[in-house]
């Protein structure tokens, strides 16, 4: 069993605290995503369970034995890194085999783990080749597979798809996807791209200045964030937010005088003046006649378009509500010019509600 469990852990540079007591349990053959911005901690983290940063404080166990004192290779992980970390003068194939021969292991033994891991990533016709000789994409299929020799009990992948270009990290994406479908080991992978992780995590971790401030499924954090920090992180674009200020038990007065009611899911849990910020997507602000035809309550608003910006099947849509840049989507799409006025639903029934002062979602 490889399940990976974090209690209370802390990590200090000197006075600098950059992780403060974090707990997480990652379940044996889960594919887990810490994510968050640069200097959160999700790094110094994932150097933790490997083993290549000291713990100041807590625990870290895999497979149900602390590990806090035992050195990387005795911890039975392997670390994908960003830079490939491959030995140049080696072949593919040496490469691969590296760390079982540095095992001792049998020479049919390394044949045999070598020649699965090229079957599994693609690697047959490369072997041969230098890391010199390979693009981006393979090398780091390369470092993937020189992880997956060592049957590891945990996967840990640090930011490797960031220096490939776009094109090759979507590829790459779906390469690692396959390899969690076909050995499923536990994976814990870490990024500063949450397109990445919404795509790839059977669950997020979503951290901020050394803090945990979400953990759920790619689309429990995308559908009921329980912060605005979550809320404008998680989705592409990010959520777009109005300051408002509850009127009543059943209205939100923007700040341009425009009044919207509370949505069902806030109702009963916010108060006659309470400064709160109020949050849709752009899925939930379409034009009439471009949207998804979907019931519930929902209000029309005529607004003016400022800006385009045309992705195929679909348009982002850049306008103000109560003095706020927004941006709407625009599906079936139609050339749109800036300064036109057009008609839009927002579906109240998919918006949020967060306090102003506290940042949290408020909700049922």
């Amino acid at each position: 069993m490889s399940e990976v469990t974090l209690s209370k852990v802390v990590k200090k540079y000197g006075q600098l605290q950059a992780v403060h007591g974090i707990d997480l349990d990652i379940q044996d053959g889960e594919f887990v995503v810490l994510v968050g911005p640069s200097g959160c901690g999700k790094s110094t983290t994932l150097r933790m369970i490997a083993g290549l940063e000291d713990i100041s404080g807590g625990e870290v166990s895999i497979g149900g034995r602390v590990v806090n004192d035992l050195p990387p290779r005795e911890r039975n992980i392997s670390m994908v890194f960003q830079n490939y970390a491959l030995y140049p003068h080696m072949t593919v194939r040496e490469n691969l085999g590296f760390s079982l021969k540095i095992a001792k292991a049998d020479i049919a033994e390394i044949t045999k783990a070598v020649d699965a891991a090229a079957e599994i990533l693609g690697l047959n016709e490369l072997m041969d080749r230098k890391p010199a000789e390979l693009s981006g994409g393979q090398r780091q299929r390369v470092a993937m597979g020189r992880a997956i020799v060592r049957h590891p009990d945990v996967f840990l992948f640090d930011e490797p798809l960031s220096n490939l270009d776009a094109k090759l990290r979507t590829q790459m994406r779906v390469e690692i996807k396959r390899l969690h479908q076909r050995v499923g080991n536990t994976i814990i992978y870490v990024t500063h791209d949450q397109v990445e992780a919404m795509t790839l995590a059977d669950r997020i971790v979503l951290m901020r200045d050394g803090h945990i401030v979400q953990v759920g499924t790619p689309l429990e954090l995308f559908n009921t964030p329980i912060n605005t920090f979550v809320a404008t992180f998680i989705g592409s674009p990010p959520m777009n937010l109005i300051d408002g200020t509850v009127s009543g038990e059943d209205a939100i007065e923007l700040s341009d005088g425009i009044s919207v009611p509370v949505p069902a899911n806030a109702r009963g849990k916010v108060q006659t003046g309470q400064k709160v910020k109020f949050g849709f997507r752009a899925d939930n602000l379409m034009p009439q006649k471009h949207s998804v035809q979907e019931e519930g309550q929902k209000a029309e608003l005529e607004l003016t378009v400022t800006l385009t910006e045309p992705l195929g099947t679909e348009t982002l849509l850049f306008t103000e509500v109560a003095g706020t840049e927004v941006q709407a989507k625009m599906l079936n799409p139609r050339p749109v010019h800036p300064g036109e006025v057009l008609k839009f639903d927002l579906m109240l029934d998919k918006c949020h509600v967060f306090d102003a002062t506290s940042t949290n979602a408020v909700r049922g």
